[in-house]
């Protein structure tokens, strides 16, 4: 069976909190899963505060909504220059997407 690659869309607050346990979960039944948390809008400035080691090795940040908010991505994680482009591109290579 081909490894699940699933991006998770959280652009709220709310939505961030449940993009995690999602993952979560996915990883329980499928560790060999690749899942990215892609969090744009308000939910940036919640995810700049998360410390947990592995959710934050899945944070997909949105450069525009960094800036936007005057906020900065804690060194490590992922800022790409639009949410928006890199759903997209990543999609087209063939990874799902929910919106938690």
């Amino acid at each position: 069976m081909a490894v699940t690659r699933l991006l998770i869309h959280a652009p709220t607050a709310e939505a961030l909190k449940r993009a995690q346990n999602n993952a979560r979960n996915l990883l329980k039944l499928e560790a060999d899963a690749e899942v990215e948390i892609v969090v744009n809008g308000p939910a940036v400035a919640l995810a700049i505060t998360l410390t947990d080691a592995d959710i934050l090795s899945r944070l997909v940040l949105c450069g525009n909504s960094l800036r936007g908010q005057e906020l900065t991505a804690q060194e490590g994680v992922r800022e790409v220059a639009a949410a928006v482009q890199y759903l997209a591109h990543q999609q087209a290579q063939g990874w799902a997407y929910i919106r938690a």
